[in-house]
Order: C-alpha cells, then structure tokens, then sequence
C-alpha cells in the first residue's frame, strides 16, 4: 500500500504535490519530505557536476534540531573522581553496610580501609600515573577492593576472568602493557600459565596486602577527569583483541544516568550480576556507593538458578537490576510459572542484545508495577548512552532505545558523517564526555573508529558500526550492524576472530561462522570448514577453547568440501546460515527415547535447543546440540526445576539424565 506519493503539476509553474497517508506520516514528517524533494532539485539545478553524495539535504533548522534538539540534557558534574566521592558517603555513614556477597559484609568504612591499604601497596610496587593493573579475581569484595584501590592510586583498572584460556589472559596483558597483577588463591591456574610468556610482570596477592601494615586513611592523591579510568577488551575481527580506554569523566558521567534514570539513592540495593569482563560490571558494582546505597554481589550459582535468583532479590530487598534480555526471557518464564510479588525491585534494565517487543509485553504482564528499561550503550563509549525508560508496552513494533543520556551527542550520519534526514537509516555515531581515548596500544583500529568530530570543535566522536534511525519523537531506533560484529548473551564477538583462530587449526583450508537462532531466539554460533578430512570436534573446541572464552567458541563444527561462495567469490554466510538451520543431529544415527520420562525430556530439549523431537536421540548430550548455560537454565524452568544446571552439567546425556529424574522420583 502506498504510504507516499511525490509528483508534480502544472500550476504557474511546477509545482510539487505530495500524498501521504496520515495514519502513517504527520504533516511536519511530509513536509520535511518535500523540503528534502526541493533541496535536491535545487542542488541539481544550480550544479548538475557537483558530487551529490556530499550535498545536504538537511535545511539549517533540522541541522540544528539533529544537533542540539536531540542531544542529552546537560548535567554538571562534580569535580570529584568516583573514589573521591565514595569517600564523602565514608565519612556521612561510615558503619552503613557498603557492599554484600555471601555471608560477607563490609560497612563502608572496612571497604575504604582495605582499598586504602591495597592502593598503598600497589604504590609501592612502583605504580606511576595511568599504569595499567590486571585484576585476576572472582566477583567478590576484595574484587570491588581492586577496583577502587586502583582508581585511588591513580592506575588503570583491567579486568580479567581467571578462567579465560592463558593464551589470551597473555595477549591481553602484553597489549595493555601491564606490569602489575592483583590476584587471589584458587584464581592463579590460568594466570600462571600466561605469565610465563611474559617479563617483567609482578603478581600481588591481594589479602597479602591487608596484612602488610599500610595505613588505613585516604591517599588524595590528584586524578584528573580526563585520566584513564579502565581498559576493557572487545572481540576484534584480526584475532586480536582490542582494548577500548574510558577515563574518569566518561564514567563518572554514565555512572550519574545510571544514578538519575533508575532512581538510585541512599539505602537502595543495586545487584551486581554481571561477569568482571562485561563492562556493565562496572557500574553496577560502584554506583550505589556514590549514593549511599548497597552493592549486592550475587553468587554465580545463584543466578544459574533463577528461582534462587528470584528468592536472592526478595530476601536482599533487592531495588535495582541489569540483565541480558535473554537472561531476562529466562526469569519472565518463571514468574509466569511461579507467580510472586517482588516488593523491593523498582526497575529491571536489559542491555547487551537487542530487546524484543514479545518480551516487554510478558515482562509487564507478569510484572506491571516494575519499570523495564532498555539500555543500549558500546564499551568505547562508557558503556551505555541510552536508556528508554518504560512503565508499559512501547507502541512502536520496535522496542526504542531512547534519548542519549546526560552530556552526550548521538548522530545518524552518512559514509562522510554528515546527518541523514530525520527518519531515515543511517550510521549511529557518538560525541561528548562518553567518548574514550580509543584502543590501547592499537593505532590503526583507533584511526578507523575514533576521529575528530566536524560537527563540533575540539570534540572527538566514535564510529559504531550500528544502524539506527531517529524516530519522531526524538528517540533512538536501532536497524542493526554494518559489520559481522553480533551480541551473544551480551557479549560483543567479532565473528572474524572465532574464523581466524579456527584458521590456525592445522588441516582447515577454509573457516566460516555463522549465528543461528532458536525458536525462544537464543542466539548460537555454528562453525563451517574445509579441508582435505573431517576433524574431530572434540578436539576443535579444544583447540578454540585454548585462546577463546567459551562465549566464543562455537556449539558445532560441520565440515564440507568445499564451503559455498557467492557470486564474488566470497564464502556465502547466507548460504551457510541457512545450511545451519537444516543441520541436525538426523544426519547421524541415533537410538530413539525409550522410556516416558527419556521422550518428556527430549520434548522439553527440542523446545529449548529449537531442534525436532524425533532428532533427538537417547545418547545425545545436550550441550553438543547447542545447549548453553542460558538455554539450561530455561530448561530447569520447563522441567519445573525437575534439572538443574548442575545435573546437566554432570549427565548431559539424554538417558542418563532421564535415569537421574527416575531415581529421584522412587526416592520421594
């Protein structure tokens, strides 16, 4: 049906005559539209030579709406460092409880101390302005002690996950030219193994440091806003990771929309979920102590269970949480088994993958008086830049995702960044405070992304990679990636880093991944390659999870004799994708279920994998058919908890879980 229709008439002249439907453009919308018509044609008239792409459509008025109409409210700041303000909630309510994991607590007052002892030690150690430190630790207190000490003594703060392979915990340490480690016992496996490739690295115990006798007051020493605040590394499509730098303003302005938009304040309790490596972790785990409030770390088997998960919220008086919408999926699906009030939780905000509208409508079902924020933000830019705050079903098909947050500039722009008309697709693209320095150690990658802004001077801007669109009302859409960059339960993964790892696997000619979906759109990554003989598949997610995290490593290897190219002689992804999608385990032979309980559980896997029924055989394990922590945990909800992650993970054949389910079932 035709929404628009532009044609002209004789009358004194040309004139130009629009139709358009109302229901679908107001009349501002098309009158833009005829202005961007007549701009045109005057541009063509009076230079018909001139390079078109470069010529504005944009009158002088829209330019200046795209760039100070749709910007983000202007916040001033404190001249303070987080640190720093940490220190005045110290000193207003020293013995309130600052942070909570487990069965530990510490009042502000022990949080500050330790951090002042360990920022003196690292001093000690010779730390200097801007060194970046490694922090190799689970998600626990002396983890929130790293960071604040490191921010205290004027360092650089770099997360590590102590299981991520020690080939990668090496690159990442000798890109980011760290020279200093704080760790823990029981967190040093992989450590050790990296740090024999490297010089010159010092490891510091962090409890050794409590005990050193250093003294317990603030350091004051002069941090800057533009000083270096953290380094997080991001996927990157050479096989190499890439750390993207934010300093001290960047966050502490993030830090204050977080603050403003979910409405933290004293004596509220934010959870911290998030693993160390995801640079949402950041903000939830100091934000709350800017305020006055609590930061709960929860246990990682607590949140591999989401009743538990549920129970930990109630029972902590839980206000504020950030999750993945595929985590979030996760938990709706059991308030809608399970139904219960949570009296505490004020706001729920997802971010990291794409949020769909299905999954806001079952979130204010099951929950109306809670607000559901959409977040979407990238690590060069502090984190999130955006938040759509919603208290019912946005009426869009698309979920927005909002206004910029405070002190920030988004734009849509064109190959040579100049704003497209309002409306139409376009290059998101950022500007302000939020900006990073760029890549540690990376100057090429830095020039690609990060460049001058010609729309206002003296400022920087970045380069997403993401396609939006400004809707009317001046809020963000997102159309998707101009790249093979794809999210996966919040992880940003460069599709050609997995390709190339797989490249260097000996006996693989050709490599290529793809991303598929399932039925309850859980995304999974599925490996193609070709060589003179099938491999074992075992032994390449070996050799993947050597310099991968396992978030990266793909749940199939197929291998083919040649993999299909397109018309320009590339590896056709489409193609590939599509021969994901068929591929199943009905290529390989298998016994059928046998028993009631073994087809009660290959229907519950085939809702949760998106794989038929009648494929799925009784000495198939569920996470060679793609099966993930997430989809586990979605199965335990099917099952009504019957499973647990940890019995997946210890029987993850179909018939010896179903023995496993029997058994219990005779024992009650």
């Amino acid at each position: 049906e035709t929404v628009l229709r532009v044609g002209f008439v004789e009358h004194d002249g040309l004139v130009l005559r629009l139709r358009y439907k109302t229901d679908v453009l107001d009349a501002d919308c098309a009158a833009r539209i005829a202005g961007y018509h007549l701009t045109a044609l005057a541009l063509i008239a009076a230079d018909p030579d001139a390079e078109h792409a470069r010529q504005a459509l944009l009158s002088a008025e829209e330019l200046r709406f795209q760039l100070h109409g749709l910007a983000g409210p202007r916040r001033k700041l404190p001249d303070c460092r987080v640190h720093e303000l940490f220190e005045e909630r110290v000193r207003a309510h020293p013995d309130a409880v600052a942070a909570v994991h487990g069965n530990r607590q510490w009042t502000y007052r022990e949080l500050n101390a330790r951090a002042n002892q360990l920022a003196r030690a690292l001093l000690a150690r010779g730390l200097c302005h801007e060194d970046v430190v490694g922090v190799v630790t689970e998600r626990n207190l002396d983890w929130m002690t790293a960071v604040l000490a490191i921010f205290k003594a004027g360092g650089a703060y770099l997360p590590i996950e102590p299981h991520f392979p020690a080939d990668r915990i090496a690159r990442t340490l000798s890109r980011a030219g760290c020279r200093l480690v704080l760790t823990e016992r029981g967190s040093t496996g992989m450590l050790y193994q990296a740090v024999e490739s490297l010089s010159g690295l010092q490891t510091l115990f962090i409890e050794l440091a409590y005990e050193g006798g250093y003294p317990e007051g603030n350091l004051g020493i002069d941090v800057v806003p533009g000083q270096l605040a953290y380094i997080y590394f991001t996927s990157g499509s050479t096989g190499e990771p890439k750390g993207a730098m934010c300093e001290h303003v960047g966050m502490l302005n993030h830090l204050f929309a977080k603050i403003d938009d979910l409405r933290i304040g004293e004596g509220d309790v934010v959870a911290q979920t998030a693993p160390q490596s995801f640079d949402i972790s950041l903000w939830q785990l100091v934000s709350a102590l800017l305020v006055g409030g609590r930061t709960l770390l929860v246990e990682q088997e607590t949140i591999l269970d989401a009743k538990r998960f549920i129970d930990k919220i109630v029972d902590a008086n839980v206000n504020v949480i950030q999750v993945v919408p595929s985590y979030l999926e996760v938990l709706v699906s059991f308030l809608e088994q399970h139904p219960r009030e949570l009296p505490d939780l004020r706001c729920v905000s997802a971010t990291g993958e794409a949020l769909k509208k299905e999954l806001v409508q079952r979130w204010f079902a099951a929950q109306p008086a809670i607000k559901l924020v959409n977040a979407y933000g990238l690590t060069e830019t502090s984190d999130d830049t955006n938040h759509e705050v919603m208290d019912r079903v946005p009426d869009r098909e698309r979920v927005p995702l909002g206004r910029p947050i405070n002190n920030v500039w988004v734009y849509v722009v064109d190959e040579h960044l100049a704003p497209v008309p309002l409306g139409a697709p376009g290059e998101i693209v950022f500007s302000g405070v939020c900006v990073g320095r760029g890549y540690i150690n990376d100057p090429e990658r830095t020039r690609q992304a990060f460049m001058a802004d010609p729309h206002r001077a003296g400022r920087r801007l970045y380069r997403s990679g993401d396609y939006g669109r400004w809707l009317p009302e001046g809020k963000l859409e997102f159309l998707g990636r101009r790249d093979s960059q794809v999210k996966i339960s919040g992880f940003r993964i460069e599709i050609g880093e997995i390709e190339n790892t797989l490249l260097r696997v000996p006996g693989v000619r050709e490599g290529a991944v793809v991303v598929t979906e399932g039925p309850d759109r859980s995304k999974h990554l599925v490996a193609f390659y070709s060589g003179q003989q099938p491999l074992d598949a075992n032994a390449l997610q070996e050799r993947l999870n050597a310099s991968l995290p396992k978030y990266m490593v793909p749940t199939a290897f197929h291998w083919r004799n040649r993999l299909p190219l397109t018309d320009n002689g590339k590896i056709d992804k489409k193609a590939l994708t599509a021969l994901a999608g068929e591929l199943d385990v009905a290529e390989q032979s298998h016994e059928r279920p046998s028993t009631a309980t073994e087809h009660r559980l290959a229907a519950a896997w085939a809702e949760v994998l998106g794989v038929p029924k009648d494929q799925i055989g009784r000495r198939d394990q569920f996470f060679d058919l793609g099966g993930t922590s997430l989809s586990a945990l979605k199965l335990a909800v099917r099952l009504n908890r019957t499973v647990s992650l940890k019995d997946l993970t210890d029987h993850p054949v179909l018939a010896d879980l179903a023995m496993l389910v029997d058994d219990r079932s005779v024992q009650r």
